[in-house]
């Protein structure tokens, strides 16, 4: 086995080692959900890998989605009363495969119970700091609003600029924009000009997006707009958590959610069974914030590496 790849197997033995101490010590309990489940995620941005159960009938819905993330049944044990939980494992998200994506992958989900997305992004900070300290690197920590990063870096205002000033503002970065709408044009000054900006070690927590990306978060008035309670930790770069001060309105979820399968339609795309276990519980969750971090993308920066192959034991094409 070559020297590297041995490396990154071992780093990454160590980094669940050092995750589930960190977790210990903060009483944070480790569970496992379900992989397969009778509904699946309603984003349209991103696609659930599907199959069939063929076993007796009365076991339960023969349609499964293999999960994008554990988030639907780690509420479900919140509603419940478990308290503060997290989960360390496989997720799958059908689509890209190579440098920067695989359809495999492993993620850290965690919730805190009577904390907000704020309160949660420091414990981020805090674990990204314990785990880059295995290879001997400091991380510098930085906070911004999604509002200000925009108008620092860019000098323009998100929540108000117009979808030509958007546009204006990738400077020589090409893209058709057919179809495109307002939240993809900033998601696109994200990824092609601020994400570029930011390089060493330091993590950059962003939080209060615009209402129209709040996906599971709740959406709060701040001075003249209303945004998302959510939050985005971006390390070296790279995206790598994302995480919500969570809404348990059963009714406005569900809204949400067919808001996105109107849209999968509209696309296209395959449609999505609604979680309805999900919806029956939210209005037992308890006031609580949650986070997902991509632990390939840790490892990664861990390593020093522009290939997140150079993370897996096998990579996709060679599975």
């Amino acid at each position: 086995m070559a020297p590297d790849r041995l490396k990154a197997l071992r780093l990454r033995a160590e980094l669940y080692a050092a995750i589930r101490a960190f977790f210990a010590v903060r009483g944070v309990l480790e569970v496992e959900t379900p992989m397969l489940s009778a509904a699946g995620n309603t984003d349209p941005n991103i696609e659930s890998f599907v199959t069939t159960f063929d076993g007796h009938v009365d076991a339960g819905a023969r349609q499964r989605w293999l999960r994008t993330s554990p988030e639907f049944p780690l509420k479900r044990l919140l509603a419940e009363g478990l308290g503060d939980c997290y989960e360390l494992g496989r997720v799958f998200r059908n689509g890209e495969a190579g440098r920067t994506h695989n359809p495999e992958f492993t993620m850290l989900e965690w919730y805190r119970v009577g904390i907000d997305h704020r309160a949660l992004a420091e414990e981020v900070l805090a674990l990204v700091e314990t785990t880059m300290a295995l290879v001997g690197r400091a991380v510098e920590r930085r906070t911004t609003t999604y509002r200000d990063w925009f108008r620092d870096r860019l000098d323009l205002d998100p929540f108000l600029a117009s979808e030509s000033e958007l546009r204006n503002a990738l400077g020589d970065v090409r893209i058709d924009g057919d179809g495109l709408g307002r939240d993809d044009w900033l998601d696109l000054l994200v990824t092609h000009r601020l994400q570029p900006a930011l390089a060493g070690d330091f993590a950059l927590v962003v939080h209060d997006f615009p209402a129209s990306q709040c996906a599971l978060a709740r959406v709060v008035q701040r001075e003249d707009v209303y945004v998302a309670e959510r939050f985005e930790c971006y390390l070296g770069g790279r995206e790598l958590a994302n995480g919500y001060h969570e809404l348990n309105d059963a009714g406005e979820q569900q809204r949400r959610f067919e808001a996105d399968i109107a849209k999968r339609r509209a696309r296209g795309q395959i449609e999505v069974a609604i979680d309805r276990r999900l919806l029956a519980s939210l209005s037992a969750l308890p006031d609580c914030a949650g986070v997902a971090l991509g632990i390939e993308r840790l490892l990664q920066t861990m390593l020093d590496s522009d290939d997140l192959r150079a993370t897996l034991a096998y990579a996709f094409a060679d599975a």
